[in-house]
């Protein structure tokens, strides 16, 4: 069989690459080894985490209701309902994409694919003894995405040691589960089983939660979560895991020396990898680095000239909105637009309690490069929906450009943080000024007028807090 344009993964990215090419007149196949499209964000990440995570939310709303008097019986957890609707949830947004599928006529290849030239695939079926087939092409969007990292001294074969993929399938909330790798996925599913019911131990090897994250931002997580689990340990090493029947003994490496302790779980959350491997890429003129990423130019061309990457597979930061952009930007080029796949900010979301969301530059990387950039903070406890919401512990920061007063980077910790960025990422991508956002009027009484207000506390003009301003003229 032969197509003009192959899509190499039913994902975020190639999903949406595959959509754009047939709505745009091209014709297009589609080639997924799974049964359904969504790829890991969908069946095995992104919303069946973000589904889980909101269980966690009520949980912990039914507990804080008892500030105002509300009282609520303690929770009785169905896990057989809970995975149930869990899987709803996907299957619902899967029968979507199938339906959208079909309708934009894309033709979907079931299997395991391998380039066997720069223009030809080779598919092996997805089923015991089915058939394989080849599908030449004249253009191939890979968007083959990432899977979780291993450690090799981890894998000691035992269900009881999980990836985040295993701990999504909720087998049963462990009495004491283990999370190696402070990271946003560990924390997210940390939090899940924190709120169903396990004693949660957060170890990480460097000296803080999210390494990387603004620590203005973290700050206010971490001390929830140290109210939440049962112990966070930073600077702190796996050694060794041992897997018994019924629990896994683990030993550390940390600052008070060596030691070990007994979990029922553990769920290993160290990062990605791209799955570039496999794949048949050297077969063609793809260039991957050391590191396992297809490197591409700012159209999303591999050295391959019949050959683009999108997504996970082609570098950092690995999310479905980046590779989603990415594949709509390889189309248009196929197509024979002036598209170029170049964002001034790429939002990023920890959906923990409070959510932590950032877009732009941050202060660690202003710092790194040596710019000067001004800093507005505005702390939630002067919110009045903050207040109503019991909830004062979040923070909206800006960055701004002192000589032109250009908003830089925004971040944000705090209920529903993951949805207030997006004013940030649209600000900082037309090129905004705080003025822009402190003279643009927010509905009151709203978290989201805190990104006015740390606007407003820039020039030293906010209502709520006092903050003069050394340079009048700003005013």
């Amino acid at each position: 069989m032969h197509v003009p344009l192959v899509v190499l993964g039913g994902g975020p990215g190639g999903y949406a690459a595959a959509f754009l090419a047939a709505d745009l007149g091209m014709e297009v196949a589609l080639v997924e080894r799974d049964e359904r499209l969504g790829g890991t964000c969908l069946l095995r990440g992104c919303i069946p985490s973000k589904a889980l995570l909101h269980v966690g939310r009520v949980l912990a709303e039914s507990r804080e209701m008892e500030e105002w008097g509300i009282h609520f019986q303690k929770p009785r957890i169905d896990l057989d309902a809970l995975r149930a609707r869990k899987e709803k949830v996907i299957a619902a947004l899967t029968g979507g994409l199938a339906t959208l599928s079909r309708r934009r006529n894309v033709k979907m290849v079931r299997g395991s694919a391998r380039f066997t030239n720069s223009k030809t695939l080779e598919i092996a079926a997805s089923e015991p003894g089915g058939a394989s087939q080849t599908v030449t092409f004249d253009h191939c969007i890979l968007a083959s995405g990432s899977r979780p990292a291993r450690i090799p001294a981890f894998d000691v074969g035992s269900p009881l040691v999980m990836d985040s993929t295993g701990a999504l399938e909720l087998a049963d909330v462990p009495q004491s589960l283990l999370v190696v790798g402070g990271g946003y996925i560990g924390l997210e599913m940390g939090t899940v089983y924190a709120e169903l019911g396990s004693k949660v131990t957060v170890v990480e090897l460097t000296d803080a939660l999210l390494p990387g994250a603004d620590r203005d931002l973290v700050k206010p997580l971490q001390k929830r979560l140290e109210g939440l689990y049962e112990a966070i340990l930073l600077n702190t090493k796996v050694v060794k895991i041992e897997a018994g029947a019924t629990s896994v003994k683990v030993h550390f490496e940390g600052p008070d020396g060596p030691s070990s302790k007994e979990f029922s779980r553990v769920l290993v959350a160290v990062g990605r990898r791209p799955n570039s491997d496999g794949l048949g890429l050297e077969n063609t003129a793809v260039k991957v680095s050391p590191k396992g990423f297809v490197e591409v130019d700012g159209q999303q061309r591999t050295a391959d000239p019949h050959i683009l990457a999108i997504g996970d597979v082609c570098g950092e930061p690995m999310l479905a909105h980046r590779a989603s952009h990415q594949g709509k930007v390889a189309v248009e080029v196929l197509h024979g637009e002036p598209a170029l796949f170049a964002p001034r900010a790429i939002p990023a979301v920890v959906f923990t309690d409070p959510e932590i969301a950032w877009a732009g530059l941050t202060e660690q990387e202003a710092a790194a490069s040596g710019r000067t950039v001004e800093i507005s903070r505005y702390p939630w406890a002067a919110s009045g929906r903050a207040h109503a919401l019991g909830r004062t512990d979040g923070l909206t920061k800006i960055l701004v450009d002192p000589e032109t007063d250009t908003v830089l980077g925004l971040g944000i910790v705090g209920p529903g943080a993951g949805e207030l960025i997006a004013e940030g990422v649209l600000a900082i991508e037309m090129g905004c000024s705080a003025r822009d956002l402190m003279e643009s009027i927010h509905p009151h009484p709203t978290l989201g007028e805190t990104v006015a207000f740390s606007a407003e506390n820039y020039f030293g003009l906010a209502t709520e807090i006092y903050r003069p301003r050394a340079d009048a003229s700003k005013e």
